[in-house]
């Protein structure tokens, strides 16, 4: 690889570190003034959070996606179009501003629990957990390969009392967003058909980065949880 080709390299690690910021800022400002918060519909708290991204990053490349689904919208699929719908005072809400991310290269999503319910408290805590626990198995063996990374977040999920609510747990940085092709393409993804080291070059001879996405589903509950950030830069 050049200097040039390192320079490159610096500059696109500066570039992902950078978006995950700006997201993270995005979603602690948005909770602060209260732009995602019962009462609200999801359109409503969408078109606050878009406000507040202009303001933290300036015009953004905006792809197709809800930013805020709540409550029984929590455990759709991701692709399906669904209904707006106001937020209730008990629900679950899953913050996805991926779609604010498509010129940033990767995602960032968070879940919040307005109410006291203990599973969906439990559930939020859990998504958190199984992403630790899944980075620090993926630093913990340096030839570690998608298939066998999916298994082991699996376990964990299992073993918190969740199920994995997608075919995958993440993405290389610069994927597009999920559709019908991506499935096809399981062995460029954390998912079990990946049989490929994740540490290795892309197909641009850079090194392969990685968005983490942790998707919990509690089916008889009826409500649903992601987390998305870096795995392998943070």
């Amino acid at each position: 690889m050049t200097v040039g080709d390192r320079m490159d390299e610096r500059l696109r690690v500066l570039r992902l570190l950078e978006a995950e910021r700006m997201a993270r800022a995005v979603f602690d400002r948005a909770m602060e003034e209260g732009a995602i918060t019962p009462g609200r519909s999801e359109s409503e708290a969408e078109s606050a959070i878009r406000g507040i991204a202009r303001e933290v990053a300036g015009p953004m490349l905006s792809g197709p996606g809800r930013l805020v689904r709540s409550g029984p919208h929590t455990v759709l699929p991701t692709g399906r179009r669904i209904p707006d719908r106001a937020i209730g005072v008990d629900d679950l809400v899953v913050v996805d501003l991926s779609p604010l991310m498509v010129g940033h290269e990767t995602g960032f999503a968070r879940t919040v629990a307005f109410g006291e319910d203990p599973g969906q408290r439990r559930l939020v805590e859990d998504l958190y957990g199984v992403f630790r626990d899944g980075r620090g198995t993926f630093r913990g063996d340096e030839n570690i390969t998608g298939g066998q990374l999916h298994a082991e977040v699996r376990a964990f999920a299992l073993k918190a009392g969740w199920d994995l609510g997608t075919w995958h747990v993440g993405r290389p940085t610069g994927a597009a967003a999920e559709d019908a092709s991506a499935a096809a393409r399981g062995e460029e993804f954390i998912a079990p058909e990946n049989n490929k080291p994740l540490r290795r070059t892309d197909h641009a001879g850079f090194r392969a980065h990685w968005t983490m996405e942790i998707r919990l589903v509690d089916t008889c509950g009826g409500f649903a949880g992601t987390h998305k950030q870096l795995l392998d830069l943070v």
